[in-house]
């Protein structure tokens, strides 16, 4: 059976991972990130990071290039496994 439309995968549990990582490594509270992303032209918010970060929101391209960029990485850094 295919895996539902909500349903997230592999990747996508590991970009989740990576975002939360990167977020947190850097001291970025959510609303910081959310408040980054919008600045740079990506409306979003405190919700929306909380639900990538638990895995409840799928993180499509144009949000992993606006949380990658108000984190100062690489999209690849958060789509590459944790070493």
């Amino acid at each position: 059976m295919p895996p539902t439309p909500l349903e997230i995968g592999p990747a996508g549990n590991r970009v989740a991972r990576a975002i939360e990582r990167a977020r947190t490594a850097r001291g970025v509270a959510q609303r910081q990130l959310a408040a980054r992303a919008t600045a740079l032209g990506h409306p979003m918010t405190v919700t929306t990071i909380s639900r990538i970060e638990r895995r409840r929101r799928r993180c499509d391209v144009d949000d992993l290039v606006a949380i990658a960029a108000a984190l100062g990485v690489s999209p690849l850094v958060l789509l590459q496994p944790a070493a």
